[in-house]
């Protein structure tokens, strides 16, 4: 007896789309996760949040981050265009304001879709 033994293409391709997938912020971490994220902290007992957004296009990460830092004290951590990654630090309502304001920014003036910003 034959077997017919068709092979299967898969093409997978990665269209980019105009949202904010995450916006999340951590507050008062564990001390091993900036060291994760590549992201300094002065003392292990300083009292702090990370907020970590995600958005697409990738390029948007850079706008997001200006907004986030210029809506209060927070420093930037990572702004990576190529992932759309932004990862900022500060106090925990530093963090949440600068979210908040980015996802606000995103939607009204970049006609981004965004998601509710989530905490732990």
């Amino acid at each position: 007896m034959e077997q017919n033994f068709e092979k299967t293409r898969i093409i997978q391709e990665l269209v980019p789309g105009r949202e904010v997938t995450l916006a999340h912020v951590i507050a008062s971490p564990d001390y091993d996760i900036f060291s994760q994220l590549s992201v300094h902290r002065e003392k292990e007992r300083d009292p702090c949040a990370v907020g970590i957004i995600n958005v697409s296009p990738g390029d948007a990460a850079l706008i997001l981050a200006d907004i986030a830092a210029k809506a209060s004290g927070i420093s930037v951590g990572l702004a990576d265009r190529e992932s759309g990654s932004l990862i900022i630090t500060g106090t925990v309502s530093e963090v949440e304001t600068s979210v908040t304001e980015a996802l606000r920014y995103a939607g009204e003036k970049l006609s981004l879709a965004t998601c509710a910003v989530t905490k732990t």
